[in-house]
This record gives structure tokens, C-alpha cells and sequence, in this order.
């Protein structure tokens, strides 16, 4: 293996050092068990995950549910530590007004929750983890480092669950539109599908049996880099969409708002495959786009789409850091300049803008000042909008140096600020009010 790749592959190792030893998984390449059941690079991907032919009519409706193992956990004196984990299928709309099939995992936490009122609930969206469906957060807590031959998935946002069962606080994480769930392509960055699914994950999370979790429980919002895009534009939608889901706060980290500007920094970076993930996302949304994409594509490009949407983020990282979209292309010219010259790839993209729309509730926002993967300026323009449309936002600039590393300078923030954020939205969900600076904002950061 070339140093490069034993670099990256180090990295995204990082993230499993936080999750503990006993966090490794092998897997090894499998047929199909069932007609239902597909393998993706080798995982298998259990039948729970296949939609049925009809949904039902309400949005956050469960299609079904099962027990999620949790490959951490302990045995505790008032039951498993952190907690007892359900699988989730539950129905949602996605941004054609379509009906779909989402899946995701609520988590009854063990521990006491110490706030004043009932115990709240947190919906989780997770970070880039990639578009094949063995990549998705609920199989995550189940295996959270898988690796074989054709797949490496690392799921680093246990973690971030884990302290929130910590603090008594119930969890639900959705796997988002099309990432577990086999009957379609993951919407990757699409803010309309990625709020529905956070949204609808909390009805679904209420309407289960046996919880602790009731109607007058306080909801939050957590989630960093794609599930800080998906946190804030849930926020936004939620006063249209799912009014009966009152917001106590919402922690957006990194948030990609700017698909334009993100598009133009990912390109070339560590993480160039996420280009391959938005585009198999644009034309999932919008199908009309599809003649315009292949008429600008050349075979390695198509190939490359093609590839790129079985991957995990540490596949990605293997086979496609620092790759350049020119060499994808028919011209040579780069996906965003693409974009730009072609009036109806940039509408779409300025459809996904997130800061349009006031957000309900208050919003912790952080950025690092130095993340340029998910650029540091486009994230803080959105705590500005907001601010301008009378939002309560608590803006933090998480200042860190650069490190030369584009990956790293957007992953240092997430684990840097963590503590934190989680403090913050606890305080939110336990009652006590924010506290917004968008008159204090810091005019260099």
C-alpha cells in the first residue's frame, strides 16, 4: 500500500482509537442469505433494510422496528450500559413529495437524566459516512469499524451518541433518504431530504412502545459537517414541515449551507470522492439533470459515479484523495465550473442554500477558522443570515491552527468542540435559555 493511502487509511483510523478497542469489526464477503438481503462490497445488508411496496400516509409513521445490538456495550446494574437500541424504518417525504422509507435507531439511554422535566430526546444526523448502505449510522452502532477487502466504514458518530446517553438524554440517528434503506441512492447533501429525516426520526422515535420518551419531552438537534447541514436545515423547515416538533435548541457544527462554495473545495481534497457522492445525489433528486451531467462526463467520470456510490468514507479516502473532477470531464473542466456555466445544475444547487429561512428555536452554530473542506467562511455566513432574520444564534469560532491537511482541519473541530456542543444543548433541553451573540460576532472570524 502506497505511504499516502497507509496515511488516510491512519486517519480514519483516528477516529476508532475514540471508540475503543473492542469498537473493531472484520468482515469478510458474503452471498445473500434471503431474496430481500443485498450485498454491498461485501457486506450484507440485512432484509430489515428493504422497504415495503407501500408506506404508511403519516410523515415519522414506523414501518418497522427490531433490536439493535450495540457492539459497546456493558452490562450494568440497572440493565445494558449505555443503553437498549431499536432499529427504526419509518416513513417520510422526500424533496419531490414523494414518499420514502427511511431507516435509523432510537436508543433508551441507562442512565438518569439529571435536567429538571421529562427526559429529552436528541435526533443525531450523522456526518459524512459515504452512500453504499453498509455505511449507514444504525449499522454503525452495530459494527462500528467495518473492513474487508472492498470496504472500510468507521462509525465515528457513536461517539457523539454515546456522550449524549451519557448526560440521560434518549437518542434517535437517522441513516438519512437512501443510505441503508436499499430501494434507492443516497440524496447526499439534498437539505430538503436530510431535514425531513431528522425530523420525521423524532415522530418515529415518539411513537414507539416501552420508551421513556413522551410528548412533553424536550427535543434537540445535533449534528456536524453533513449532519450539521442537516440539523440547520431542519431547524429552518420545521415551523412548515413538523410543527407538532417543538425545537429546544440545535447544534449545527460545520454545516455545509453553500453547496457552490463546498463543491469548489472538496474538489482535489482527501475527501474528492464526496464530489462523486453530490453529484449521485443531484441526479438522484432531479433525474432531468442527468443528460447534462453524462454530456460533460467522460468514462472515468461515469465510472467514477458509479464506484463512488457503494463507498464508505475510508473507501473514498483509498481510492480517491486528492483526485482532480478535470480528469472526470470531457473538456477538462472542473464539476464547478461545470456548475456554474449550466443554469440548471447551479439553480439546483442555490435550491439547497441553507440560511434562506429563519430557524426556530435557538441554534448553537461552530465552525473551525480554519476547515477549509467544508469552508470556514460559507459556515459562518449562515450564523450571519440568521442573525439578520432575527434568529437566537450562539456563534462559535473554534480556532485551531491549520494542520496542512484539509480532512483534518474540518475533523479537529468535531472532536475539539464536542464537549461543548453537548453541554450547550443540554442546558437547552433542561430549560435553561441561550444566551445569543450574533451582535458580538467577531468581525475577523
Amino acid at each position: 500500500m502506497p505511504a499516502r493511502q497507509r496515511r488516510l487509511l491512519g486517519a480514519a483510523f483516528t477516529v476508532v482509537a475514540c471508540l475503543g478497542a473492542q469498537a473493531l469489526v472484520i468482515a469478510t464477503a458474503s452471498a445473500a442469505t434471503a431474496s430481500d438481503e443485498v450485498v454491498s462490497r461485501g457486506v450484507t445488508i440485512p432484509a430489515f433494510y428493504n422497504p415495503p411496496a407501500t408506506l404508511p400516509a403519516a410523515n415519522g409513521a414506523l414501518v418497522r422496528s427490531e433490536p439493535l445490538p450495540l457492539a459497546l456495550s456493558l452490562p450494568g446494574l440497572d440493565g445494558t450500559l449505555p443503553g437498549t437500541a431499536t432499529r427504526l424504518m419509518y416513513k417520510s417525504t422526500d424533496s419531490n413529495g414523494q414518499p420514502v422509507a427511511v431507516t435509523g435507531a432510537y436508543i433508551e439511554p441507562s442512565a438518569d437524566w439529571s435536567g429538571s422535566g421529562p427526559r429529552p430526546l436528541v435526533a443525531v444526523a450523522p456526518g459524512t459516512v459515504g452512500q453504499g448502505d453498509q455505511c449507514s449510522a444504525s449499522m454503525g452502532l452495530e459494527h462500528p469499524l467495518v473492513f474487508n477487502s472492498q470496504t472500510v466504514s468507521v462509525g465515528y458518530e457513536d461517539l457523539s451518541i454515546y456522550r449524549l446517553l451519557a448526560e440521560g438524554v434518549a437518542v434517535v440517528v437517522t441513516d438519512y433518504v437512501g443510505l441503508g434503506a436499499t430501494d434507492r441512492l443516497h440524496t447526499y447533501v439534498n437539505r430538503i431530504d436530510e431535514a425531513h429525516a431528522v425530523l420525521d426520526a423524532v415522530r418515529a422515535a415518539r411513537s414507539l412502545t416501552g420508551t421513556s420518551v413522551t410528548a412533553a419531552s424536550p427535543v434537540g438537534l445535533y449534528g456536524y459537517s453533513q449532519g450539521g447541514g442537516a440539523t440547520a436545515a431542519a431547524a429552518e423547515l420545521q415551523s412548515s414541515y413538523a410543527p407538532d416538533v417543538t425545537l429546544s435548541g440545535t447544534y449545527a457544527g460545520a454545516p455545509p449551507a453553500d453547496l457552490t462554495s463546498v463543491t469548489k473545495a472538496i474538489d482535489g481534497s482527501e475527501l474528492a470522492g464526496a464530489l462523486g457522492w453530490s453529484l449521485n445525489g443531484f441526479l438522484q433528486s432531479d433525474p432531468a439533470l442527468k443528460p447534462l451531467a453524462e454530456a460533460h462526463l467522460n468514462d472515468a467520470g461515469k465510472a467514477a459515479l458509479t464506484d463512488l456510490s457503494t463507498m464508505c468514507v475510508g473507501d473514498a479516502l483509498l481510492g480517491y484523495a486528492y483526485k482532480k473532477s478535470t480528469s472526470w470531464t470531457t473538456d477538462g473542466q472542473s464539476i464547478s465550473d461545470i456548475i456554474a456555466s449550466t443554469p440548471a445544475f447551479q439553480s439546483f444547487l442555490d435550491e439547497q442554500r441553507i440560511g434562506t429561512l429563519k430557524p426556530s428555536g435557538p441554534v448553537r452554530l461552530a465552525t473551525g477558522v480554519s476547515d477549509n473542506l467544508v469552508p470556514h467562511a460559507q459556515a459562518r455566513q449562515l450564523a450571519v443570515d440568521w442573525c439578520a432574520k432575527g434568529a437566537d444564534v450562539t456563534y462559535k469560532p473554534v480556532v485551531l491552527p491549520s494542520v496542512g491537511s484539509a480532512l483534518l482541519n474540518h475533523f479537529a473541530p468535531l472532536l475539539t468542540d464536542q464537549g461543548d456542543a453537548i453541554s450547550w444543548l443540554t442546558d437547552r433541553l433542561a430549560g435553561r435559555p441561550a444566551t445569543s451573540n450574533c451582535w458580538t460576532m467577531p468581525v475577523q472570524l
